[in-house]
């Protein structure tokens, strides 16, 4: 069943709405203030992956990892080091001492139970 999502021309708000098929009437009403000045919009939506596509990304070295990834300690943490990398961020020291505590098997500090 199609989502078409309308802009108020009166209160600017955006309603959705659920149709039984794309060839289905549809006359919108706004949710928020009854007015029928509405113009479509252009909604979001997802697309589906098959597992072969999966794989294939795991095999190309994309930033999806394969599931054995986290069982080197040494990649404990990549990916927080990799956004403050990538953001021009200092990592604040703590963080560095917990990351590198992670990765010589120690518990870091307030985590432990």
């Amino acid at each position: 069943m199609p989502i078409y999502e309308y802009r108020c021309q009166s209160c600017t708000k955006l309603s959705s709405f659920f149709v039984r098929s794309i060839s289905s009437k549809l006359e919108p009403v706004c949710a928020h203030c009854q007015s029928n000045e509405m113009e479509r919009r252009m909604s979001s939506f997802a697309t589906g992956k098959t597992v072969g596509s999966v794989h294939e990304n795991f095999s190309s070295g994309s930033e999806h990892r394969s599931p054995g990834y986290y069982n080197d300690p040494r990649n404990i943490g990549r990916g927080v080091e990799d956004a403050f990398t990538k953001f021009g961020r200092d990592m604040p020291q703590t963080m560095r001492e917990n990351i590198d505590a992670a990765r010589s098997g120690e518990t870091p500090k307030g985590m432990d139970l």
